[in-house]
């Protein structure tokens, strides 16, 4: 896997993702390199704590809940420590994603992450939101469980931000 060869001997944390769940990416990288990840609490730590302890390292892997043909990305987040890791701090960012998320243009990768992506992870996530419940689309509701407080539209990388895409050429993720 190119991910394993390229990453080594460093702390690497990752964003609460099922695409990088479903493909074993921290098994994987946790054999030579520190890893972080909200989907692997240790030592009984909780979210809050792994998400910044994700902050403070070399390298972090994310997903994407919509990208387009052009490139531009497109994230929503409910507790902002993953789109905020993906934009500065870290050596590296790299985003890896399955060709279904990706659209032909910007509004219909929007249109996915929030009428796609955020109800189906709201319902992963056991969320009480009426996306999650009904699973159809997103109800632009006032939740307290709402996991989309915050959407980021990347268009070109952030200066000073080394990044890279990687998309498998398969379905993955939700």
């Amino acid at each position: 896997m190119y991910l394993d060869g390229a990453i080594d001997g460093k702390t690497v944390g990752l964003g609460d993702s099922q695409t990088l769940y479903d493909m074993g990416i921290y098994e994987r990288l946790k054999l030579h390199n520190t890893v972080i990840s909200p989907m692997h609490p240790e030592n009984g730590e909780g979210f809050d704590d792994i998400a910044h302890s994700c902050v403070q390292t070399q390298i972090y892997l994310l997903s994407a809940n919509g990208a387009t043909e052009k490139g531009e990305m497109v994230n929503i987040d409910g507790y902002g420590n993953r789109v905020a890791c993906s934009l500065f701090g870290h050596e590296k960012v790299y985003f890896v994603f399955g060709a279904n998320k990706i659209e032909q243009n910007l509004e219909a990768a929007i249109n996915r992450a929030r009428n796609i992506a955020a109800p189906r992870n709201a319902k992963r996530l056991c969320k009480k939101t009426p996306c999650a419940v009904k699973g159809d689309r997103c109800y632009d509701c006032n939740s307290p469980d709402r996991i989309c407080n915050g959407m980021v539209l990347y268009l070109h990388r952030m200066s000073r931000c080394e990044a890279e895409i990687v998309v498998i050429g398969q379905e993955l993720g939700l």
